[in-house]
């Protein structure tokens, strides 16, 4: 399977969730490599804005494919999680699910050995999971992916995956937000989804605690108004834009 290579291994890190309904939690991270969107923002365009794609990224960088990849067979990735001292993984990327099956196995075998590693996955809701990899997982944080992300509705909304969740008893939906058009545009999906409000989950955009502040303040009256939680973002008020934390 595929993984982002941090240094001379792969993104793997014992830190504290820094979003969402789980926030402050005690982690592992486990970041996948490759996705199938392509957002202008995105703070993992290592995973995915590699040399020779078209996709245009505000940072400007294109990454050499397999410079930033790391690939590892599941049991070895299970092998380098038993021996951290945390059972609650996060699965984030890049786009997880386009990596199901090495996941479920690596999952297989952790719970082999101790039924107790829990499971957390972080997906742009564009792809709907096998049924043997939903059943394994206890909370899956969906991240739908707005017009400010600089794509076509068409590849961003899939009616199918987020009906999905839409449906699901452990989705969250976790939308990323910069002003009051971001927030017509998360209504009207909750609107024609039927996403309850106290499942949604409104988080300001930003790499540093500064450029957070510019909406913080902002989207928490908002969230407040509409019945949304709101999440700031803990890792970059704790780490700013630095990786493996």
């Amino acid at each position: 399977m595929k993984l982002a290579r941090l240094d001379a291994g792969p993104e793997i890190f014992h830190t504290l969730q820094g979003e969402g309904v789980s926030v402050g939690r005690p982690a592992i991270f486990v970041r996948t490599s490759r996705c199938n969107l392509h957002c202008r923002w995105c703070d993992t365009d290592y995973t995915w804005n590699f040399k020779g794609t078209p996709w245009e990224h505000d940072r400007g960088t294109k990454h050499d494919k397999a410079d930033v990849t790391f690939e590892i067979a599941p049991a070895e990735l299970a092998s380098r999680l038993a021996a951290m001292p945390c059972r609650h993984v996060v699965l984030t990327g890049g786009e997880p699910l386009l990596q199901q099956g090495e996941l479920l196995e690596m999952i297989g075998l952790l719970r082999a050995t101790d039924p107790g590693w829990s499971f957390e996955v972080e997906t742009n809701g564009t792809r709907v999971p096998e049924p043997g990899f939903d059943a394994a997982i206890q909370q899956f944080n969906i991240s739908p992916k707005l017009s400010h992300s600089g794509m076509d509705e068409a590849l961003r909304i899939v009616p199918v995956a987020l009906g999905h969740f839409a449906a699901h008893p452990r989705a969250w939906f976790k939308f990323v937000a910069t002003g009051p058009g971001d927030l017509e545009e998360i209504g009207t999906l909750a609107e024609h989804y039927g996403i309850a409000p106290d499942r949604i989950v409104l988080m300001p955009e930003g790499r540093t605690a500064a450029e957070l502040d510019r909406s913080a303040a902002k989207l928490a009256a908002a969230a407040l108004e509409r019945g949304w939680r709101f999440s700031d973002r803990l890792h970059v008020r704790l780490w700013g834009d630095q990786r493996g934390v």
